[in-house]
C-alpha cells in the first residue's frame, strides 16, 4: 500500500508534470458545462410547431434564438388574425403584381396607416418591355422609401421576376377582351401563386392583395377591412371618371369579379366541358349573378357586407391561415372558375366565408 502525498508533494506534481493531475479536472469540467447547460437552454424552448384555430390574446411569434443558434422557432398556436391587429402587433403581407407602374399607386400605399414595422411588400413582375420598365420605377420608389427615415421603412419588400409566360404590350381593352381571358387569368393565376408561396412567413398574421392599378383607397383600409374579422373580404373597386354629359367628376363600376352565384350561373357550368371557364361581366356570357359593383348605395353604411361566391384582386384581404390551409389561385379551372374567382370556390369549399362591402370603395386607374 501507498503512501498518502503530503501536500509538498502534490504541489511538486503539479509544478513538474501539470497536465497529469489537472488535466482529468479539465476534462470533467468541459463535459460538465456541456452536458448540463445545453439542457438547461433548450428546457426553455419548445420545438413543436403545431397548428391550430386563432386566439384573441396577443401573440408571442417572434422568432426565439438560442445563444449561437441559427434556428428560428415559430409557435403557429400563438399566431393570430384578430380585429384588433395593430394593438397585437400582426404583421401584414401586402402582394401585389406589377405589370405597370403606376405612381399614384405607391403614393396611395404610402398613405396606408397601417404600421410600417408591421407590413412586408411583395411584387412579382413580369419579363416584358412593360415589366422592365415598371421594375426599374418600382425599385427606385423603394429605394427612396428604405433609405429614409427608419420610422417609414417597410419590415421587409420582396420582389420577384416572373418565371411564367405572360402576356405583353397590351393596353385596357385588348387585356379585357374575352378570347384571352382563359390564358391571361392562368397566368396571373401563377404569378400570384408564385409571390404568394415565396413571401408568406411563418409570422404573417394577414394577406391583403392589392392590385398595382388601384389608385386611391381610404389610409385606413388595413384596420378597416380587419375590424370585421372575416377568413376573406373584398372592398367594392369602382373607377374615377369625366362625365361629358353632365360636365362633372364621376365615379363608375369597374370589377365584376365580386358576385354571389345565380341558378343560371350554375346551368351554363353544368353544361360545360371540363376544361371550359366562366368569366363574370361579359355580355356573351350571360349568368345574372348578383354583382357587388351594382349594390354601391353612396348613402349607405360603408360596413354593410355581403356574402359572396367570387372575388376580385382589386383590395382583399385574407387571413392567413386560408391561404395556409391550401387556398390558392387555380390556374386551370376549378368549377368552371379560374384565378381570384376559383380562389374564393376553393376558400368556401375549406369552408370559410367569404365577404364583400358594396359601400366600401376603392378606385382603379382610369386609361
Amino acid at each position: 500500500m501507498q503512501p498518502a502525498i503530503n501536500k509538498t508533494q502534490f504541489f511538486r506534481q503539479i509544478r513538474k508534470k501539470p497536465l497529469i493531475v489537472l488535466g482529468p479536472l479539465l476534462i470533467i469540467a468541459v463535459i460538465y458545462y456541456l452536458f448540463f447547460s445545453s439542457s438547461k437552454q433548450n428546457s426553455k424552448y419548445s420545438y413543436k410547431v403545431k397548428k391550430a384555430g386563432f386566439f384573441d390574446r396577443r401573440p408571442d411569434v417572434i422568432p426565439r434564438n438560442l445563444p449561437g443558434d441559427h434556428i428560428s422557432h415559430y409557435d403557429l398556436n400563438k399566431l393570430a388574425s384578430t380585429p384588433m391587429a395593430v394593438y397585437n402587433k400582426e404583421k401584414v403581407l401586402i402582394l401585389t403584381p406589377v405589370s405597370r407602374f403606376y405612381d399614384d399607386y405607391w403614393v396611395n400605399l404610402l398613405k396606408l396607416t397601417y404600421p410600417r414595422e408591421l407590413l412586408e411588400l411583395g411584387f412579382i413582375v413580369p419579363r416584358t418591355k412593360d415589366g422592365d420598365l415598371a421594375l426599374k420605377k418600382l425599385e427606385k420608389a423603394i429605394k427612396q422609401v428604405q433609405t429614409g427615415k427608419k420610422e417609414n421603412r417597410f419590415s421587409k419588400i420582396t420582389i420577384l421576376r416572373q418565371d411564367t409566360d405572360s402576356l405583353s404590350n397590351q393596353n385596357e381593352k385588348q387585356r379585357h377582351a374575352l378570347k384571352v381571358q382563359k390564358d391571361r387569368r392562368a397566368n396571373m393565376a401563377l404569378a400570384r401563386n408564385s409571390l404568394l408561396f415565396s413571401a408568406i412567413g411563418p409570422y404573417t398574421s394577414w394577406v391583403l392583395w392589392l392590385d398595382s392599378d388601384i389608385v386611391e383607397s381610404p389610409p385606413t383600409l388595413i384596420q378597416d377591412l380587419v375590424s370585421h374579422d372575416k377568413p376573406v373580404i373584398s372592398a367594392n373597386c369602382y373607377q374615377r371618371y369625366y362625365d361629358e354629359e353632365n360636365k362633372k367628376e364621376a365615379i363608375r363600376p369597374y370589377d365584376f369579379n365580386n358576385w354571389v352565384e345565380s341558378e343560371e350561373g350554375l346551368k351554363i357550368a353544368a353544361q360545360m366541358s371540363d376544361d371550359e371557364i366562366i368569366v363574370e361581366g361579359y355580355s356573351e356570357i350571360a349568368t345574372y349573378r348578383a354583382l357587388m359593383a351594382h349594390f354601391y348605395d353612396d348613402k349607405g353604411d360603408v360596413n354593410t357586407e355581403m356574402e359572396l361566391d367570387g372575388v376580385g384582386g382589386a383590395a382583399v384581404l385574407v387571413k392567413a391561415d386560408v391561404h395556409r390551409d391550401g387556398a390558392m389561385f387555380p390556374s386551370f379551372p376549378f368549377y368552371h372558375l379560374i384565378e381570384t374567382e376559383g380562389f374564393a370556390k376553393m376558400a368556401k369549399r375549406l369552408g370559410y366565408q367569404v365577404i364583400g362591402l358594396p359601400n366600401y370603395l376603392v378606385y382603379h386607374y382610369n386609361e
